[in-house]
């Protein structure tokens, strides 16, 4: 996964700070726009972790800072649950105008409130997944149920919400009575997704329902069993995260994979534009490309690395095959592999820059009950490995075009 920080600005000008998450082996097939709990912020570890898998599986991920919360400007005290929907919508203009319109969100808590409005406003949007979402929005006010009289009467009050203290005004409390969950829900025409934790002892397993049982088909629920409302242990985070990432995909449109048809050993397929190499051998997906430094998106290794590849994978499995047949015990091979082009070691024109040749610096690592003498042994059954051979040996390679 890569990460980029970006900044955008919502409705009130304010510059809303966040980062999109990237996979490190393709072109994202979808962007995704995470929508953070209440009071937390976009680098919440459960946030990263979800964000994280659902990159593993090709998706680019925005998870961004609310008004007045984390990096992003303005004042939390000023803010609403109706501006958190506004930032949500500058968010998917935001990857509109840079990237590509998101098609899903995903929404923590609160979060999963936020995306449920802001899903019927942004039309490229076809899923929607939800964690611990309460059917109500003033199921907040239960957070902060000591203090609703003060606010009231004085028009704000500091909270303190998991050992951090808030301004809460008498307009944040106004504009949660304004809005109505369960009345938008049966006009939402997305698929859903519910996840929740029967053991949530912040926003119950009712919620669940009661928004199942408002919503239109299609929808699914899942139950994170064991899990807590914030999703505090690892497992149950990076859990949600796959769910998400394998559900959406029957609902999402995701480009098809190149196939390529060749009676050929391997084939390897390049569009118009980049250097990302599709390539196919047997029944084997592979991709090379070229670093970044060159122009390349480097989602793959270049085309010498996997000639490097090639020579570490067979001198590993040569010497094990060897000591196996010798019977000598061999716990595991490593073969590690530098390629550059250096001077010959006995050059006789060392000035002459053509007189550079092709050099792979293999160091192997045997870990097994030997001696010396098996040891010297096998350093000598690396040269014989026939990767090894074929780079020391007259090749030719017949280039002929196909039509088709």
């Amino acid at each position: 996964m890569s990460s980029t920080k970006v900044t955008f600005t919502n409705k009130d000008s304010h510059s809303l700070h966040g980062k999109l998450e990237l996979p490190i082996d393709q072109e994202p097939h979808n962007f995704v726009i995470f929508a953070h709990c209440f009071t937390c912020n976009k680098n919440y570890f459960a946030v990263k972790n979800i964000s994280e898998a659902l990159t593993s599986k090709g998706f680019g991920v925005l998870r961004f800072d609310f008004t007045g919360l984390g990096e992003s400007d303005g004042e939390f005290e000023d803010s609403n649950f109706s501006g958190n929907v506004e930032d949500l919508l500058s968010a998917a203009d935001f990857l509109e105008r840079e990237y590509k319109a998101p098609t899903m969100l995903v929404g923590h808590s609160l979060g999963g409130a936020a995306v449920l409005f802001a899903a019927k406003k942004i039309k490229s949007v076809k899923a929607v997944a939800t964690i611990g979402a309460p059917a109500s929005v003033t199921h907040v006010q239960n957070l902060i149920e000591k203090h609703i009289e003060e606010i009231q009467s004085q028009g704000r009050a500091s909270v303190n919400i998991g050992g951090r203290s808030f301004y809460i005004q008498k307009q944040f409390l106004d504009d949660l009575e304004s809005k109505q969950l369960l009345d938008i829900l049966p006009n939402t025409e997305v698929a859903l997704l519910l996840l929740h934790s029967p053991q949530d002892t912040i926003v119950g397993i009712r919620n669940a329902e009661e928004l199942y049982l408002a919503a239109r088909h299609p929808k699914s629920f899942i139950s994170l069993d064991r899990a807590d409302h914030l999703l505090q242990q690892t497992e149950d985070s990076q859990y949600t995260g796959e769910l998400i990432g394998s559900w959406a995909m029957r609902y999402i449109d995701k480009p098809k994979t190149v196939s390529l048809q060749s009676k050929h050993d391997v084939a390897a397929y390049l569009g118009e534009s980049g250097f990302t190499t599709h390539i196919q051998s047997g029944e084997h997906r592979l991709i090379a490309d070229e670093p970044i430094s060159v122009g390349g998106n480097n989602f793959g290794p270049n085309p010498y690395e996997y000639v490097s590849a090639g020579l570490a994978a067979c001198t590993s499995m040569t010497i094990q095959m060897y000591a196996r047949r010798k019977g000598w015990k061999i716990h595991s091979v490593e073969t590690h592999i530098d390629y550059s082009k250096d001077y010959a070691s006995d050059c006789d024109h060392c000035d002459d820059t053509t007189a550079k040749i092709d050099t792979f610096k293999r160091k192997l690592v045997i870990m097994g009950d030997l001696d010396e003498k098996q040891y010297t042994r096998l350093l000598e059954i690396a040269d014989k490995c026939p990767v090894h051979k074929t780079l020391h040996s007259p090749t030719q390679i017949i280039t002929t075009l196909l039509k088709k």
